[in-house]
């Protein structure tokens, strides 16, 4: 009997090592023409223009990874939604996606969405929640060496007395109540604006019990965040909605075209900061692709973005390179969508 145990035993043994020992059958991918999605942001003539060569590119990264697939074919969608609905179904291997057009479908039930790779820009020295942390006098400035995939939007005080007042609050460590800003004069920029609107928008009914501009007496849209920085300057705005590096982009004009004499990192002071606002994505679909050939596909773009010939491509949305993105760092995307209740949250 122990005899018979111990060839049983031996015999799983074998049997095992012969298993983990096994190569995992990787799909063909000879016969699959890869399509790639781009969303409408500019001419679809000019995107395909521009985006042409990737399709040379991305075919040769995978077939130094090992899939040799017959083609790679470019697109343009009509909307950005229909770009989500070629992804759930397949019609689209690879779709560049805005966070909130990536949320919508990705959350859809047993959606096949997921993304890969999110577009990076530099990091700023400054990247806080807490407003205080901000107004230390001293510039914002980018961080070359730290790549990052989101930008926040920021609330700046600006030259008024009543800026002056709530800045006071702010760098006092006081939390605002609605009273303080409701009836200020902010300076906002479109209602399709991240950084400029939707997500200050949000911002206001987070930390103002559900408040939004809507509530507020005084909410002039500008004609661009150069408007606005005047308008801090000249006290017509007491805050304004800009991303988080504006002042740095308008630092010589505070002082040479909106006539102050002292700087702006003196004169002005963040008196609110938005969630993240997480960069465009790539984003892979799972009906005809398996793990294998997307961890392929994720290295390919960062290859490819290494490149003058690569970044010529990715120019056509201003993305400057790649990093390895987290659904979950979309969740800012989708309580932006939740708070404007239609799922809309385009770039």
């Amino acid at each position: 009997m122990k005899k018979l145990l111990s060839f049983a035993l031996a015999l799983m043994l074998v049997l095992t090592l012969s298993a983990c020992g096994e190569k995992v059958e990787e799909k063909d991918y000879s016969d699959h023409d890869l399509t790639v999605y781009f969303v409408p942001s500019r001419p679809a003539s000019e995107i395909l223009t521009i985006t042409a060569p990737l399709e040379a590119m991305l075919k040769a990264e995978l077939a130094a990874a090992g899939y040799d697939v017959k083609s790679v074919k470019i697109f343009v969608s009509s909307s950005y939604e229909a770009a989500g609905i070629a992804m759930l179904s397949g019609t689209a291997d690879i779709g560049y996606l805005p966070g909130g057009t990536y949320v919508m479908f990705a959350d859809t039930v047993n959606s096949p969405i997921d993304v890969i790779l999110s577009a990076s820009r530099d990091g700023l020295n400054k990247d806080s929640y807490v407003a205080k942390d901000w107004n230390d006098g001293e510039p914002t400035l980018p961080v070359t060496e730290e790549q990052v995939n989101f930008y926040k939007g920021l609330m700046i005080a600006g030259t008024s007395a009543a800026a002056r007042t709530l800045a006071a609050k702010v760098n006092a460590g006081t939390a605002l109540v609605w009273d303080d800003v409701k009836d200020l004069n902010w300076c906002v920029r479109s209602a399709t604006s991240s950084s400029g609107y939707i997500y200050p928008n949000l911002w206001v009914y987070e930390n103002f019990d559900g408040h939004t501009f809507d509530d507020m007496t005084n909410v002039t849209e500008t004609s661009g965040y150069g408007a606005t920085m005047a308008n801090l300057a000249t006290g017509v705005c007491d805050v304004g909605t800009i991303y988080a590096d504006a002042r740095r982009d308008y630092a010589d004009e505070w002082t040479t075209d909106y006539g102050r004499t002292a700087t702006i990192w003196d004169e002005t002071d963040v008196v609110g900061v938005t969630q993240n606002i997480m960069n465009d994505t790539i984003s892979v679909s799972r009906v005809n692709l398996d793990q294998g050939i997307i961890d392929a596909i994720t290295q390919a773009f960062l290859n490819i973005a290494q490149t003058d010939a690569g970044l010529a491509v990715m120019a056509v949305y201003s993305h400057s390179g790649y990093v390895i993105a987290e659904d979950s760092e979309y969740d800012g995307a989708r309580a932006l969508s939740d708070f404007m209740g239609d799922g809309s949250t385009g770039n």
